[in-house]
């Protein structure tokens, strides 16, 4: 005779154990972002003419880096243990966003688009358990961080991301190198 599964209650164990993945993941990926926005700076934030730009990418890494600085609080007030991937993510945000970069604007606004088209349906997957199970504190943030990083996406759309130079490919690398990200680094 099979059971019934247990009701989700917050703070059983498999909840916090599952609250603690997705502060690790967000954390991380939070961390790559900010790399990525310090590598597309790097070629585009001394360039006269790349102004517009590089103002767009130092507002958006700002949102990023209160994220980040948020995803730090989390790890250190509820004991989470980062990942051990860190300096992989650092090496592999800034390589993105040069690479992106010297491929010109629309590719840089490509990498946005495509990474926060990952990023909003891992939050919404995120932000759904979260209710579930009660953890309304991490839920508000999340859904703020979340509108942040849709609001990235829509900018990069409207800065002509999809007409960027291979397109279709290059957002499809982008967003599988984010999946895969995500999948590591959950428990790693």
């Amino acid at each position: 005779m099979s059971r019934a599964p247990r009701p989700k209650m917050p703070g059983n164990v498999a909840d916090k154990r599952r609250t603690e993945e997705m502060i690790r993941v967000d954390h991380a990926g939070e961390y790559g972002a900010v790399a990525i926005y310090e590598g597309q700076l790097a070629v585009f934030g001394n360039i006269p003419s790349k102004t517009r730009i590089a103002n767009q990418l130092r507002h958006m890494a700002e949102d990023e880096q209160s994220h980040l600085d948020a995803f730090d609080d989390f790890i250190r007030t509820r004991g989470v243990r980062p990942t051990a991937l860190m300096p992989i993510w650092k090496v592999a945000g800034r390589t993105l966003g040069v690479a992106t970069a010297l491929m010109g604007e629309k590719a840089a606004h490509a990498c946005t688009e495509a990474v926060e088209t990952v990023i909003e349906g891992h939050y919404n997957d995120q932000i759904a358990e979260l209710e579930a199970a009660g953890e309304d504190e991490l839920r508000t943030r999340f859904t703020q961080f979340r509108d942040e990083e849709v609001a990235h996406k829509h900018l990069a759309v409207e800065e002509g991301a999809k007409e960027a130079f291979g397109y279709p490919i290059l957002s499809r690398v982008i967003e599988a190198g984010c999946r895969a990200a995500i999948a590591v680094t959950t428990k790693v």
